[in-house]
């Protein structure tokens, strides 16, 4: 494994710390928690896309390409960052944004991750929820060539093997960090959506030998859907680094129990989630990733899960769609 064979962008703020969580885990008289702040890899307020746009954006600045295509739901972290990233590099940026929660709330239209989104200069379209996103990104990409651009068509977040090598990066950053401070890791937990963050340290720790097993608490998708997912993402990132056969079915795992109502829409649980963790650490999460996370986490402490272990919180960002969710929050907060 080198992964300075593959062409990379280098503008995120690495290595992100890794922290304990003392009070949290003290509240939940559970696990010593820690966590991993790649909430803190500073393009446009950071998040875990940043990592896979290191690599995506190397690979469309390599092939010559000048305007990047990309897709996302309304309140996307993954595109602020995109645009984010086309920005910093001159390049125009084509945004897809599904209606997919299909809220007409003027806050999580306008505000949170849309208005950066307009800040930093993308073009925004939005579709209804359930539109073929891949062919939406193929239609674009068109228009752009038929226009005399070069367009780079980058998956809804990041996903596929190239973006996924930035949570490679990562799992070797995060065992090393382990090891310099004394810190055995039994588990690591994070969000699992578009699977590349999930697969990409599923590849990452298989390749490097260091058999921590990974959690991933879903956003969207049930179970077998999403394992099934992160699974094959993870083989093809092996697979582009030369070692396909390390990773096994049996390194993925997702638990979906927390989805909740559907993607991006929050209930009492994950409210709570989020004051306790920001009551606690003075860490924000995000209402539709890490709130979900947190809420699984949170629930399966309370269930007796993980005792006597050391858990890593994997805070994936996304701070900045909580304006989005203002109206629904408001009233929720003492």
């Amino acid at each position: 494994m080198h992964l300075a064979r593959f062409p990379r962008a280098r503008f995120a703020h690495l290595p992100t710390p890794l922290e304990p969580m003392p009070r949290l885990s003290a509240a939940l008289g559970g696990p010593e928690l820690w966590v991993k702040r790649d909430d803190c890899t500073g393009l446009a307020g950071g998040g875990n896309k940043t990592r896979k746009l290191e690599f995506l954006l190397g690979d469309a600045l390599d092939q010559g390409c000048d305007t990047l295509v990309t897709q996302g739901a309304v309140q996307s972290n993954h595109v602020r960052q995109t645009a984010a990233a086309a920005a910093h590099f001159g390049l125009a940026c084509e945004i897809i944004l599904e209606e997919r929660t299909g809220s007409k709330a003027v806050d999580y239209n306008t505000s949170g991750n849309v208005l950066l989104d307009r800040l930093l200069g993308g073009k925004l379209r939005n579709v209804p929820a359930g539109t073929d996103m891949n062919a939406a990104l193929a239609e674009v990409a068109e228009e752009v060539r038929a226009g005399g651009g070069i367009p780079y068509i980058i998956p809804g977040g990041g996903s596929n093997a190239i973006g996924a090598l930035g949570y490679v990066d990562c799992a070797i950053e995060l065992v090393r960090q382990a090891d310099e401070q004394g810190i055995v890791i039994d588990r690591i937990v994070t969000a699992t959506g578009s699977a590349g963050t999930h697969a990409g340290l599923v590849a990452g720790l298989a390749l490097i030998g260091a058999d921590i097993p990974i959690l991933g608490f879903g956003v969207r998708a049930p179970r077998d859907v999403q394992e099934a997912n992160v699974h094959k993402l993870a083989v093809e990132t092996a697979a582009l680094l030369g070692h396909p056969d390390r990773v096994s079915r049996e390194m993925t795992v997702a638990d979906c129990d927390y989805v909740g109502a559907g993607y991006g829409l929050i209930d009492e649980a994950v409210i709570e989630g989020l004051k306790l963790v920001a009551r606690t650490e003075a860490l924000l999460l995000d209402p539709v990733y890490t709130g979900k996370a947190m809420k699984g986490l949170i629930a399966l402490t309370k269930a007796g899960a993980f005792q006597d272990e050391t858990v890593v919180f994997l805070h994936t960002g996304g701070a900045q769609g909580l304006f989005g969710y203002a109206s629904e929050l408001e009233g929720n907060l003492e």
